[in-house]
């Protein structure tokens, strides 16, 4: 005998637990989560783009991906569009933009020169983007969280990752030949900069309240800005490979002044650190 199924209802428990139709999501929503698909389709075509030998697109396209990353998010907090789905879609984006993308256009470029040496770089740095990521969704759940939380983060971003590891890519551009031996040096550089990401470095973010710049310095920075736009429009790939040499630069300044600050690592470990080790990301 054939047990009868329930009448559907249209607006039942079992048809909400489906989730809601697309007419019924405010378009305010909408639009960080398709900043953030743009974002994935821009990284996807840095990748198409390298394999097409097209590598300055490939990278454009790569830094493109990182820049509709820092915004999507800022849409949705000015927006009041926050929600799961979207942390979720932008975590997703991270993985593919920071972690994906620029480990096959590095490895197109020039790390297949290094044949398995190259490829094993290409992964590591792509597994430890990924892993960056994964621990900073872990720290941002935690309901403890340490004062510097607010000002650093714990080893290199990952977008900034992205944009640290494309180094070689750079230096290409600038006519250096893409022989064997700097395939080996940039194998060696690409594992580096995976190493940063998922290091226990602090590296200052410059979100804090005291890195608000002072009235009279606002001209005066509103000026660097543009200098800086104009340089990147003019000079792209020289002026990418000042901006990765001083970034690098700053790192050890960085933990130095955490370190000042805040004394050392040692500090108790809560009950909800606990849960994970030592981890942050994005």
């Amino acid at each position: 005998m054939e047990t009868p199924f329930p009448p559907y209802e249209p607006n039942g428990p079992n048809d909400e637990a489906r989730g809601p139709r697309l007419r019924e999501i405010p378009l305010r929503i909408v639009i960080p989560n398709v900043i953030t698909v743009l974002a994935i389709c821009a990284g996807l075509t840095g990748i198409r783009l390298a394999f097409e030998n097209r590598y300055e697109l490939a990278v454009g396209m790569v830094l493109l991906a990182a820049f509709l990353d820092g915004i999507d998010g800022r849409v949705a907090r000015l927006l009041k569009a926050t929600s799961k789905f979207g942390g979720q879609m932008d975590s997703l984006a991270d993985i593919v933009n920071f972690g994906v993308a620029p480990a096959l256009v590095l490895y197109v470029f020039i790390l297949d020169q290094a044949r398995s040496f190259g490829w094993i770089a290409a992964l590591i740095y792509a597994i430890a983007a990924g892993l960056r990521l994964a621990r900073f969704n872990v720290m941002a759940e935690r309901e403890t969280k340490a004062q510097w939380q607010s000002e650093y983060f714990v080893g290199v971003p990952a977008p900034a990752g992205a944009m640290l590891v494309l180094l070689p890519v750079y230096i290409g551009f600038l006519g250096v030949p893409p022989s064997p031996l700097f395939a080996f040096l940039a194998s060696g550089y690409t594992v580096v900069i995976g190493f940063l990401l998922v290091s226990r470095l602090p590296v200052w973010s410059g979100k804090s309240e005291g890195s608000r710049i002072r009235r009279d310095l606002v001209l005066p920075g509103i000026l660097l800005v543009v200098l800086y736009v104009a340089t990147l429009m003019s000079f792209t790939w020289e002026t990418m490979v000042v901006t990765v040499l001083a970034y690098l630069v700053t790192l050890p300044f960085g933990a130095r002044s955490w370190k000042r600050k805040y004394g050392g690592w040692s500090a108790p470990v809560t009950p909800a650190a606990s849960e994970f080790p030592e981890t942050e990301g994005h």
